[in-house]
């Protein structure tokens, strides 16, 4: 799984690599977020995002089917949640610098959002409050009827890294307790990374994140599982947030 934070929330760093050449004159574009798996930077007059998941790079066949399953998952989960709710995906393949083609995920730049984890809910007003709600319950409902007929559903959450080596860091095995507490306790759908909201008057919350589960069939159970759960949890707090009463991060 991973994430696309606002561009307008996070400090930039310029990487330069060849991968880049097909959308960037200089190859050389400022990371403005990452997650689990992906690395997230910005053009350079801001039109668009590019996300790269450099671990899953290798030869032209193998790009191609990635692009194909990572087009298909994004589709579908675009459906799920609906035009209002989404936002629309190009992949591109470059060959980056040492030789290995990957798929870049293109998507336009949305002005004026923040991930739902910068939000300031208590600056809100109790209207825009309740819009959130609605818009949050919403989406919780579209994603547990997908989860009913297919086994599957969009991510949601999503995993914040502020450097690559970080996000490196992060995937660590002995990093997994910090993952699990993460997991379970940290991220609820009201601090998400993966959702963002643009700002008032339309307030609308969007998702930027179209990544499908990559481990076996088991893990993805188990995953799927809890994320049904916590999301009647989510479900409470929620409803408390439409009240004024906002947990804390």
């Amino acid at each position: 799984m991973t994430t696309s934070t606002s561009p307008n929330t996070q400090s930039t760093h310029l990487y330069t690599d060849a991968v880049f050449a097909p959308l960037d004159d200089d190859h050389q574009v400022a990371r403005i977020a990452g997650g689990n798996e992906t690395e997230v930077y910005c053009s350079d007059d801001r039109g668009y995002v590019i996300k790269l998941k450099s671990e899953l790079g290798g030869d032209l066949r193998t790009a191609l089917l990635h692009a194909w399953i990572m087009r298909q998952a994004a589709e579908e989960f675009a459906d799920c949640l609906g035009a209002e709710h989404a936002i629309f995906s190009q992949y591109v393949l470059a060959r980056d610098e040492g030789g290995r083609v990957q798929v870049l995920v293109v998507q336009p730049f949305i002005e004026r959002a923040h991930a739902l984890s910068h939000v300031d809910y208590r600056a809100l007003s109790p209207a825009d409050r309740r819009c959130i709600a609605t818009q949050l319950r919403e989406i919780i409902r579209r994603s547990l009827q997908f989860y009913r007929c297919t086994g599957r559903m969009p991510d949601l959450y999503g995993r914040s890294s502020t450097t690559p080596d970080e996000r490196r860091r992060l995937n660590r095995p002995w990093m997994l307790p910090y993952r699990l507490w993460s997991f379970l306790v940290q991220r609820n759908l009201l601090r998400s990374h993966n959702l963002l909201l643009t700002e008032a008057p339309e307030l609308r919350i969007v998702l930027v994140d179209y990544d499908l589960v990559r481990r076996g069939w088991v893990y993805r159970r188990v995953y799927y599982a809890v994320r049904w759960l916590l999301f009647w949890r989510d479900w409470v707090l929620i409803a408390l947030m439409s009240r004024g009463v906002v947990p804390g991060r």
